[in-house]
């Protein structure tokens, strides 16, 4: 049997993506598994060694339009999958496994924007944290509870990375991470308190380091200004970003990307949930962490964030304490 998973949504779902991987390993364990993702997402699973192959999906980039669906479509029928198990819900999705032809199966969410197009559905519940709701479309295969549910991360080794970065790093274990950043603004805790933090660690004596997108390159810069911290915001890719925090004593960020690869990693974790909440579920998963949040009537604004406070107060982002990001520090690394 030749089966592919389907996720192309941002890169934290992909991460909270990963247990599907060996769940479908254990059912079918004879198959030949391949996931469909988006370019940068293929660098969190491509040396994952259940799979055999990953296809990228540039849907935003080279494969847009009719064009790239046509070209990305030929290239599902000429692997010949017998299955496609698609996590994402999107309208986009659904067209493009539907023109795949009758063969494949298809499974997919009964929620899935035109999901009446699937052979096979299941129900997500919204109350279970995104692991579970991912791993419930095998649910009519096999029991939940016999599946295994940690996150699935290979990291490279350190000779295969850029030594421009690796040469700068600290030694492992010594430096604690921050990533000040979030494609939404709402979701970011104020620099201030960042900056503050990074003090305290370097106090404590640990190095710094920050990390994040091409767009936080003004953040982090208010952070790390005037302090001896090692700022590598918008230089690494994706495989110097995992070794990097495979390799930290602590990380403190945002509900973002980076606060599902401290889970994947099992690092302890210190998330700063300004305008949205772990409810939605997408809060720490099976390692250490701490989670801080204010509670506000406002609060949450939207399930992803937005890119401006609402009500103009940005009460969420600000009244988060550094104090409480330090205690909750200290809870994890110990005085």
């Amino acid at each position: 049997m030749k089966i592919l998973i389907v996720q192309t949504s941002f890169l934290g779902d992909t991460i909270l993506s990963t247990p599907v991987i060996a769940a479908l390993k254990k059912i079918h364990p004879d198959a030949e598994l391949w996931m469909m993702t988006t370019p940068l997402s293929a660098s969190l699973v491509k040396r994952d060694p259940l799979l055999k192959g990953v296809i990228t999906y540039d849907k935003r980039g080279t494969d847009k339009g009719l064009t790239g669906l046509m070209r990305i479509r030929k290239r599902i029928c000429e692997e010949s999958f017998d299955r496609i198990y698609s996590l994402h819900r999107s309208m986009r999705t659904a067209i493009l496994l539907r023109l795949c032809g009758s063969s494949p199966t298809r499974i997919g969410f009964a929620n899935a924007s035109l999901g009446l197009i699937y052979h096979q559905t299941q129900k997500r519940n919204p109350d279970d944290h995104d692991v579970i709701r991912n791993l419930s479309i095998l649910a009519g295969e096999c029991s939940l509870d016999s599946i295994e549910t940690d996150l699935r991360l290979f990291a490279p080794d350190r000779p295969e990375l850029d030594k421009s970065i690796t040469g700068m790093l600290p030694d492992p274990r010594r430096y604690g991470v921050l990533t000040p950043g979030s494609a939404w603004n709402t979701k970011m805790w104020h620099w201030q308190g960042f900056r503050e933090t990074a003090r305290y660690l370097l106090k404590k004596g640990l190095d710094v380091v920050l990390m994040g997108t091409p767009s936080d390159r003004e953040v982090s810069s208010k952070v790390a200004k005037g302090l001896n911290i090692l700022d590598l915001t918008g230089k690494t890719g994706i495989d110097e970003a995992m070794y990097i925090m495979k390799n930290s004593a602590i990380a403190v960020c945002n509900d973002s990307m980076a606060l599902h690869m401290t889970s994947a990693f099992k690092i302890p974790c210190v998330a700063a949930f300004c305008s949205t909440v772990p409810s939605f579920g997408f809060g720490p998963w099976k390692n250490r962490a701490v989670v801080v949040e204010t509670e506000l009537v406002c609060r949450p604004c939207g399930r992803h964030g937005k890119k401006r406070c609402p009500n103009g107060t940005e009460a969420c982002m600000k009244k988060i304490s550094q104090n409480e990001v330090i205690q909750a520090i200290e809870e994890l690394l110990g005085n």
